[in-house]
């Protein structure tokens, strides 16, 4: 009985809270939910709080409280781990109030939400871009900031999931046996990232593309597919002469020699004909 008269009495007080919040809502007393808003922020209610300081954000616009309502108001948001709305909110702070004093962890915070948002390296990067583009900005703006050690990390993370990214693209391409669209996909992705550390493989994957490649042609066109071919076999092994794709490229590399000499031989026979 004592049981459910105790959780009769916090139902109550709930239902009541809630009421005092939704009339609170429904106020025009600004200076009230100013105050109740920064009250519900130290408590860690970042939901009622952020949806204070939206109400009033508009309100304080120009006002010597306007980058404290827009900072907090972007600061409840990323306290609810709610990282779209957060960059949203953080980014528009920059925009709008780059000399205040809340700007440079705005502007870091901003960047943190893409890299939260950034999505696996086979899927679509384009808040991984975002998050790139503004760790770089925030790094230029503040090169002595006590966040940049932070920022210079997760922006090489960023940087190395588009490499991871480009790698899977160009290797999906040969697995799905698309040679040709592995030869481009295969070669911008070394163009891009020279440095890449799946270089040798995909050097590899370059060279066994263009042989497949010219194997699969009609024969007309299939000596200067080999041609390239063995174009590839040599900037490969010239590279990583003691790779462990070194007897695959070997074999690819006789056939594709044994190919062009025959083919060499036939067109010499066809001139003395």
């Amino acid at each position: 009985m004592k049981k459910h008269f105790v959780f009769l009495i916090v139902v109550l007080v709930t239902l009541a809270s809630c009421s005092q919040y939704e009339r609170l809502r429904k106020s025009t007393n600004y200076s009230l939910k100013y105050r109740k808003a920064f009250e519900y922020y130290g408590k860690e209610e970042y939901i009622k709080a952020g949806q204070l300081f939206d109400d009033i954000v508009s309100v304080y616009r120009g006002t010597n409280k306007a980058d404290t309502v827009l900072y907090y108001q972007a600061m409840s948001y990323f306290k609810q781990k709610d990282y779209g709305t957060g960059a949203h909110y953080f980014s528009t702070f920059i925009k709008t109030l780059p000399t205040s004093p809340f700007a440079e962890e705005c502007e870091y915070l901003a960047g943190y939400c893409y890299y939260k948002q950034s999505p696996r390296a086979e899927l679509d990067q384009e808040v991984t871009n975002a998050a790139i583009e503004s760790f770089q900005m925030f790094i230029m703006h503040y090169p002595t900031s006590k966040y940049r050690e932070e920022a210079a990390y997760h922006l090489a993370e960023m940087q190395d999931k588009l490499v991871d990214k480009s790698y899977l693209t160009a290797k999906l391409y040969f697995n799905l046996s698309q040679y040709k669209s592995s030869i481009v996909a295969l070669s911008n992705s070394l163009s891009d990232y020279p440095e890449t550390k799946y270089r040798e493989e995909l050097m590899f994957l370059l060279l066994k593309s263009s042989y497949l490649y010219a194997e699969n042609s009609v024969i007309k066109k299939q000596k200067e597919r080999y041609q390239s071919a063995l174009d590839e076999y040599y900037s490969f092994i010239g590279e990583f002469p003691k790779s462990n794709y070194v007897k695959e490229a070997q074999k690819i590399y006789e056939k594709t020699d044994s190919y062009l000499k025959n083919r060499i031989t036939e067109e010499e026979d066809e001139k003395v004909k």
